[in-house]
């Protein structure tokens, strides 16, 4: 998996917006030491003896989606992937509020993650409205890649769902491409509209809600491991 080094180190996007509160301060320095994930230990030791199953969230943003799973599935171990400290912030404060303890973290690229984390050891994936780089040199920066489908292919389990969500149809058009041309996927899709319905018991995002505000279409893209 070399392929995910290729960007030499160098991590696309922001890690820090306005200056966090104190009370967000003091999160990130105490509760996220706590429950970063360690790639040296298998994940499953890391939760809780009744967790079945683990998923996967890249790129969590304010964390409204990852914590709405924590809550409706409290027998799902969920990693959340978020390098920005601010979003990491916002999902920590409820993290502590709602006592949810099926949650674990990792606040750097993920792509430093995933190369660690053992074969099979995801039964699902999500990537929900990942920067879109939209300009064509920018294109090489985006998260979906021939590299990273593989990568997840590794950590899938058979019948393991990775779900893409997306208000950029470039970007959909771009990761439709790169996971069918992987053999160890499928789209699940069997109707034109498919692509267009959101998943069951689908909480939304903020940012799903803005663009829809701002007349863009969001595409919904859920592929099975084979």
């Amino acid at each position: 998996m070399t392929g995910l080094e290729d960007r030499g180190g160098a991590f696309y996007g922001r890690r820090k917006g306005k200056r966090l509160r104190h009370g967000q301060q003091d999160l990130v320095e105490t509760l996220l030491p706590a429950l970063r994930i360690d790639p040296a230990k298998p994940p499953a030791a890391q939760f809780s003896e009744r967790i079945r199953e683990i998923w996967l969230e890249i790129g969590f943003g304010g964390g409204e989606h990852l914590a709405a799973q924590a809550r409706s599935n409290p027998d799902v171990g969920i990693i959340g992937c978020e390098p920005f400290v601010n979003g990491m912030a916002k999902l920590l404060a409820t993290i502590r509020q709602e006592r949810l303890d099926n949650v674990r973290l990792w606040d750097d690229d993920v792509l430093h993650l995933l190369p660690k984390l053992p074969e099979g050891c995801l039964s699902r994936v999500y990537i929900l409205y990942p920067d879109p780089w939209p300009k064509r040199r920018q294109r090489k920066r985006r998260l979906v890649s021939d590299e990273t489908v593989a990568a997840l292919a590794r950590l899938m389990r058979p019948g393991a769902e990775l779900r893409f969500a997306t208000d950029i149809d470039d970007y959909a058009g771009w990761t439709l491409e790169r996971v069918t041309r992987s053999p160890a996927f499928t789209w699940t899709a069997t109707r034109a509209d498919d692509w267009r319905l959101s998943w069951p018991a689908w909480p939304g995002t903020r940012y799903e809600a803005k663009a829809i505000r701002e007349g863009r279409r969001p595409s919904y893209l859920t592929f099975r491991r084979i």
